[in-house]
């Protein structure tokens, strides 16, 4: 094992000398249109990371995004201001790669990799490229086990895999940051890596103090961008936390990657590519948009050691499950949660919405009685929601119909079931004792429903007995009467 390890190592050494700049490339500024630079005589790739030097000293930070005719298009990493024609250009670092290492585990850094907690410098041992190889198809182990994500409603209902892709999908203010922050504490993965990427600058600080907690942080990696940073820089962070992920997965562990979210990913994305004269395609999302979106999320998987159960939360503009980066994402994706804005109205937290909700990989992980107990209640649910205005306007009669008695009962046995606290911590194996007593109650309630209709049926039946033979005696004694008076 040793031996193997030290191999690795040796192997990673030699990339990164190969990956090193043996020659200086520079160029100089000779335009500037909107967010990008132009540089000519500049012989460096794409993504390459680079310095513009102005005549006032200041060295800006910037990205090569694209070529116009022989002049290389960059865009800058910090303000503009203070870029002149003329300015130098310096290539830094031609095929970027990035710090990695079990140092990370509770620091928080933003998309160039560089601490922003004052917890001091990451004194990391290891680099890796920016942009790695993606798992070949074959070299993928088959999702077999269950990882816990500490929600009992996902747990139970639609178990996930080790390796899995989830997406979680919403619309603003339904509760997708409080969800993160519990999957994120509770979860049995070894490792999380949490990606916050286009935030408001204000919700870092409460997302990682009061969501994700000291417990939390002390076992995850923080990676953070918010909405004001450059487009590149966006991006950056979410390839830089996927990297991480991906180091501790070939160290073997469990690793679990929250990327929140998907939508502004792909927003930076559209502003690169405009800026670039891509030409706008699906509301305005450019092509390179959706090349980008399979790239990302391809590189989790489970490996023959190690995995990275991803995900991914997206944004959905006015609740239309239609928009395009949605519409793409659940492509792409080993299944999906859906946050119902109605549900969150109701106080209904997680607001997860069970027949919106899917776990493609369930049926490889779940038990059979598992699985069977999961659809009775999704079926309950279902033929609930199917009579849900009758029961509320009254106009629903029990004892017409035994399915829809059983799904009114069971209604506020389910919605306790599917609720649950922030701090409430539930694991997978105490989420499916949860179901299957779940059931059982849903079983005697129904059992004894049936008895009462049995007893209240034959109660009728004998009242209406007692009723036909009254009648037929007062029609017999009025008979009588009539032949006495004749």
């Amino acid at each position: 094992m040793a031996a193997l390890e030290a191999n690795n190592n040796w192997d990673k050494r030699q990339a990164t000398v190969g990956r090193a700049q043996t020659l200086a490339v520079t160029g100089r500024v000779t335009g500037l249109t909107g967010l990008t630079v132009e540089v000519e005589g500049f012989c460096a790739p794409i993504s390459a990371q680079c310095e513009i030097r102005t005549r006032t000293g200041n060295v800006i930070p910037a990205e090569l995004i694209g070529f116009h005719g022989s002049a290389a298009v960059l865009m800058p990493l910090a303000d503009m201001i203070g870029i002149a024609s003329g300015d130098p250009v310096f290539c830094v670092e031609s095929h970027p790669a990035v710090a990695v290492g079990p140092e990370l585990l509770g620091r928080v850094i933003n998309g160039r990799g560089e601490p922003i907690d004052g917890c001091g410098p990451l004194l990391c041992q290891t680099k890796s490229p920016l942009i790695a190889e993606r798992l070949q198809p074959l070299a993928r182990a088959r999702i077999n086990t269950q990882i816990g994500t500490g929600i009992r409603a996902v747990d139970a209902l639609m178990a996930c895999g080790r390796g899995q892709r989830m997406g979680i999908f919403s619309g603003p203010g339904v509760g997708k940051s409080v969800l993160l922050g519990m999957i994120s504490r509770f979860t049995s993965a070894d490792v999380s890596v949490i990606a916050l990427v286009g935030e408001r600058g204000r919700e870092v600080r409460e997302f990682i103090e009061k969501e994700l907690g000291p417990d939390g942080l002390s076992h995850s990696v923080v990676v953070v961008s918010t909405s004001d940073d450059p487009a590149p820089l966006r991006i950056h962070a979410a390839l830089l936390a996927t990297t991480i992920a991906e180091f501790f997965r070939d160290a073997g562990k469990d690793v679990l990657l929250l990327m929140d979210s998907i939508t502004r990913i792909a927003m930076a994305q559209r502003q690169i590519g405009l800026a670039l004269g891509e030409p706008p395609a699906t509301k305005g999302y450019t092509p390179s948009v959706f090349a980008l979106l399979p790239s990302l999320v391809e590189r989790c998987g489970k490996a023959q050691s190690g995995s990275i159960t991803g995900f991914y939360t997206i944004l959905v503009e006015g609740d239309d499950l239609s928009e395009p980066i949605a519409d793409a994402m659940r492509g792409l994706l080993d299944g999906h949660l859906w946050l119902s804005r109605n549900l969150a109205n109701r106080g209904h937290y997680p607001a997860i919405d069970i027949l919106e909700s899917i776990s493609r990989v369930m049926p490889d992980i779940a038990n059979d009685q598992q699985a069977l107990w999961a659809r009775e209640i999704t079926r309950l649910i279902a033929v609930y929601r199917d009579i849900e205005d009758l029961v509320n306007i009254g106009a629903y009669s029990p004892g017409s119909n035994a399915e829809f008695d059983m799904a009114v009962q069971a209604h506020g046995l389910i919605d306790d079931f599917l609720q649950q606290g922030m701090a409430e911590k539930v694991t997978a194996q105490q989420a499916i004792d949860a179901l299957r007593n779940l059931i059982q109650k849903i079983s005697q309630q129904s059992q004894g429903s049936q008895r009462r209709v049995s007893t209240e049926a034959q109660a009728a039946a004998k009242q209406k007995k007692e009723a036909k033979q009254k009648t037929k005696d007062n029609q017999s004694a009025g008979l009588e009467r009539m032949m006495a008076g004749l």
